[in-house]
């Protein structure tokens, strides 16, 4: 397989395996974004991909998923999108799910039958950075969408089938909006009927315009006993009707998560409240990365 540049996938996704259908992302402009700095947006050919997908079969005797990246593949039309669905069926019989990175407007352009096309042709899950449940958060980071347009596409996905995982960010309104933050979140993850959510936590990296405020003083970032005092505030709020499995199992938490809304909440949160008062409760700081 070629690969271009630095790769990401979501950590559910780590026994996949990734092909790169486009190269970076469409957006590129999040403030606290590094990771498709060292590229400009391309959609790579259906032949290139296909390439990759039959060196991979040579390799692998047994593939049970695989995940299309980059940034936000279900940027691509129907028409390019389904015969790489397709490809992968054929390649890869075998193969249960494809997946790929979304943002709400790639979900919200498609059509109802244009999504269930997809769903029918092999898509069984997108992940959506949604990382705010407040519009202010998401203005200031310059996210490029709104709450009410995730809520929407996660609600679209769903009920056609398509499963969505959706990840935010712990920290991310920095010190002056944390309380709107964690409370927004927790409506939003109520609200939408995701049937994963994934808590991550701020972690800045030198170069983004998010690090510069930071350094000038116009950003204010949380203390671990804050990110824990917000993750209370998320779960106090995030009174969910449907069944989401939570994870907080990213490399960038210290305080790790693991369980199902609304059955699992009140445990959830007793965990919290006992890390604010028991760092043996998380995870030592050296083992947090990207």
């Amino acid at each position: 397989m070629r690969y271009h540049g630095t790769v990401y996938r979501p950590p559910s996704e780590a026994n996949s395996l990734i092909i790169q259908a486009t190269l970076g992302c469409t957006h590129n402009s999040c403030s606290f974004c590094p990771m498709f700095s060292d590229k400009r947006f391309k959609v790579r050919s259906f032949d290139e991909v296909l390439d990759d997908l039959k060196q991979a079969r040579c390799e692998y005797p047994y593939v049970r998923r695989i995940f299309y990246a980059d940034g936000n593949a279900l940027c691509l039309t129907n028409e390019k999108l389904l015969p790489l669905l397709e490809a992968a069926r054929a390649v890869f019989p075998e193969c249960e799910r494809v997946s790929v990175y979304a943002r709400a407007e790639n979900v919200l352009r498609k059509t109802d039958e244009e999504l269930k096309a997809l769903k029918d042709a092999g898509l069984g899950i997108v992940y959506i950075g949604a990382e705010s449940g407040s519009d202010e958060v998401l203005r200031r980071v310059n996210k490029g969408e709104t709450a009410a347009q995730m809520i929407e596409a996660v609600h679209r996905a769903e009920a056609l089938g398509i499963k969505t995982s959706v990840t935010f960010i712990s920290g991310l309104g920095g010190k002056e909006l944390m309380e709107e933050h964690a409370i927004k979140t927790g409506e939003m993850i109520a609200e939408m009927g995701a049937s994963y959510v994934g808590l991550l936590t701020l972690m800045l990296a030198p170069g983004t315009p998010l690090f510069k405020d930071l350094m000038d003083g116009r950003f204010k970032q949380l203390s671990q006993q804050e990110v824990a005092r917000e993750m209370e505030l998320i779960l106090t709020h995030a009174e969910c009707r449907s069944e989401c499995v939570l994870r907080s199992n990213h490399a960038s938490n210290r305080l790790v998560l693991s369980g199902t809304l609304p059955q699992d909440r009140e445990r959830l949160l007793a965990q919290v409240r006992q890390a604010q008062h028991d760092e043996r409760e998380l995870r030592p700081k050296g083992f947090r990365g990207f």
